[in-house]
């Protein structure tokens, strides 16, 4: 269980020391959260007419795009096996791209995954 909230801590530490552009500069997540507290407090003491929280907007970021999932699904078994995978690798990242739920691959097969992608448009 320690580990657990570590990992979701760690993580939400991770977003909020991001980068995004506000305001012509590059700020953390973290500092921009207090930037706009700050802007809530003027509304509410009424030194401030409007708040605007819709600057900067928090993009999600997805590993996992559509066009991984098509080309996935299209992986045939033959060709997953002469990159060096086990036929259960493939078999459960297909059942990750059915269940619609995001996920992400581990460093080693998404790098030969791209390699494979390389030699195939090169063909």
């Amino acid at each position: 269980m320690v580990s657990v909230a570590r990992k979701l801590t760690n993580e939400f530490n991770m977003m909020l020391n991001r980068k995004v552009s506000y305001k012509n500069t590059n700020k953390s997540w973290s500092y921009i959260i207090f930037l706009k507290a700050r802007e809530l407090t003027h509304y509410l003491t009424g030194k401030k007419d409007n708040i605007d929280f819709n600057k900067p907007l928090y993009k999600i970021e997805r590993a996992d795009s559509d066009a991984l999932r098509q080309k996935i699904i299209d992986l045939s078994y033959s060709e997953w096996k002469e990159m060096g995978f086990s036929k259960g690798t493939l078999h459960y990242m297909k059942q990750n791209v059915k269940s619609g739920k995001p996920f992400k691959l581990n460093t080693h097969v998404k790098e030969r995954f791209e390699m494979w992608e390389t030699l195939k448009g090169e063909a």
